[in-house]
C-alpha cells in the first residue's frame, strides 16, 4: 500500500476515535492506536511510523524476527498480540516491549524467567487475555480462573500486569460486540479491587468495531486492515 493511502486511512481512523471518545465523554488522547502489521512488510510499518503511529503489533514471534532488522532503528513500541506458544516465550520476552496475550500462569512464568535472565532494564508489560466466549474463542483465560491467575502473575517481579485484552467473536454488526467489551471492563474493575492497584489498559476493538469498544472504555485499539488494507494473500 502506498504511503499516502496509509496516511489517509490513519486520518479516517483518528476521526473515528475522536467521534467515539466524544460520544463517551472521553478524550481521544486516552486511546492508543496499536497498528497490527501481521503479514504486512517492513516498509508498510515504516510508512505508518512516518504518519505518526508509535505502537505496532505482530501476531507471531517468527514473523517479527524476519522484519526486525529493517526496523530496529525506529523508536516505536512493539507488541505481541497473537497466541504465544510456551516454547517461544523466551524469544518473545527479548523481542517485544509488551506481550498482550498472556493466557495462563505457566506462560507468564516463562516470560518472567526469560526477562530476568536477559537483565532487561525495565519490566515486561503484559496484558491478560480473557476468553469471553468459550464456545467460539480458542485462546484466553477462563473468567473463573482470571482472579487467581492475575494475583499470581502480579507477584512476578519482572512482569508488569497493565490490564486486560480480549478478542470477542466476530460479528458483522459492530454493536453486537458491545456486551463483550462491557464485560471486559467490568472484569477489569473487579480485578482492580481484588488486587488493590490500577489496571489502566483495556485492549479491545479492531478495525470493524473499535468505535464501540472505545465507547465501552477501550484504552488501546488494535487496528490492521483499516490502516494497512487487506492482508496479502500467502
Amino acid at each position: 500500500m502506498a504511503r499516502e493511502a496509509i496516511r489517509e486511512n490513519l486520518q479516517r481512523i483518528q476521526a473515528g476515535i475522536e467521534a467515539a471518545a466524544s460520544r463517551a465523554g472521553r478524550k481521544a488522547g486516552e486511546v492508543t492506536l496499536v497498528a497490527v502489521s501481521k503479514t504486512h512488510p517492513a516498509d508498510a510499518i515504516s510508512a505508518a511510523f512516518d504518519a505518526g503511529i508509535r505502537h505496532f503489533a505482530e501476531n507471531r514471534v517468527q514473523e517479527w524476527e524476519t522484519k526486525r532488522a529493517a526496523l530496529v532503528d525506529l523508536p516505536a513500541r512493539w507488541h505481541l498480540v497473537g497466541h504465544l506458544q510456551s516454547n517461544k516465550a523466551a524469544r518473545a520476552a527479548r523481542l517485544f516491549q509488551s506481550v498482550d496475550s498472556v493466557d495462563d500462569f505457566a506462560l507468564a512464568e516463562r516470560l518472567h524467567r526469560a526477562r530476568s535472565q536477559a537483565n532487561a532494564p525495565e519490566k515486561l508489560r503484559v496484558l491478560l487475555e480473557v476468553r469471553l466466549a468459550p464456545e467460539e474463542a480458542k485462546s484466553g483465560a477462563e473468567i473463573a480462573e482470571l482472579s487467581r491467575m492475575a494475583e499470581q502473575v502480579a507477584a512476578l517481579e519482572h512482569l508488569d500486569v497493565a490490564g486486560l485484552m480480549c478478542i470477542p467473536p466476530y460479528r458483522e454488526i459492530p454493536e453486537e460486540a458491545r456486551p463483550f467489551f462491557r464485560k471486559l471492563r467490568e472484569l477489569r474493575d473487579d480485578l482492580e479491587k481484588r488486587l488493590g492497584r490500577r489496571l489502566e489498559v483495556l485492549s479491545m476493538g479492531m478495525s470493524h468495531d473499535f468505535e464501540v469498544a472505545i465507547e465501552e472504555g477501550a484504552t488501546e485499539v488494535r487496528i490492521g486492515t483499516a490502516l494497512f488494507g487487506e492482508r496479502p494473500k500467502p
